[in-house]
């Protein structure tokens, strides 16, 4: 299916896998809505996508308060795209803690729910999010903080749900478990895994014919290196 004339939502799109996001939706003829905290780091993104011939539209979002994402404005949509979230790892603060679980989950949350009725009005509704490897079950491999953890095991759990309800009316919920993963390097056997790579099963499931539902992408994870 051609994303032409398609209007696709994308969080956290200010950087790394949500720009790369944005700039591939934009590539294949969609209209990008392209959010992130900082105004200056949507517009960037935005005119990173015109130079390239794209259509896209800035927009300030912050996932984790409530009011921003009653502030945004949304007059159609036909993918909604999470990806944006923040890491944690280390020894982090209360607040850090608060603001990883209220953007990644909390936030997730609202806005999915605020933009359904858009969604439910679209003919080729799709909502993808990225989780991580880290909302698997069992999963122990990353060394994020367990903030960050339960963050996307909260995004995870929302997923399955909604995948469940929403599926008699036609939209997809497409997840992603991806391993820590690098921005760039080298596609092949043995390396770790790129955001491109992510950036393309993304553009993958939202590109198949109505029929085909691809419900979650799991990857394997890299080997340890010696």
């Amino acid at each position: 299916m051609t994303l032409t004339g398609a209007h696709v939502l994308v969080t956290g799109a200010g950087r790394d896998t949500g720009r790369k996001l944005a700039l591939a939706f934009a590539a294949h003829g969609a209209h990008v809505l392209a959010t992130a905290r900082i105004q200056s780091a949507a517009e960037e993104t935005v005119a990173q996508i015109e130079a390239a011939g794209g259509n896209a539209t800035p927009a300030v979002l912050d996932l984790a308060d409530p009011k921003s994402i009653e502030r945004l404005t949304v007059d159609r949509l036909d993918v909604l795209v999470n990806s944006g979230a923040r890491y944690l790892a280390g020894t982090p603060s209360p607040a850090d803690m608060v603001d990883t679980i209220a953007g990644g989950a909390t936030g997730t949350i609202l806005l999915t729910e605020r933009l359904l009725p858009l969604l439910r009005a679209s003919n080729r509704a799709d909502i993808v999010t990225l989780i991580s490897a880290a909302g698997e079950v069992g999963h122990h491999r990353s060394p994020a903080h367990p903030a960050f953890y339960a963050a996307k095991h909260a995004q995870a759990g929302y997923a399955e749900i909604l995948s469940e309800r929403l599926r008699p009316d036609g939209i997809r919920v497409i997840s992603l478990f991806p391993p820590d993963f690098v921005q760039d390097g080298r596609r092949e056997t043995g390396a770790d895994l790129t955001a491109p790579s992510v950036v393309d099963c993304v553009l993958f499931a939202v590109r198949q014919p109505r029929d085909c539902f691809i419900r979650s992408f799991c990857f394997e994870q890299p080997a340890p290196r010696p």
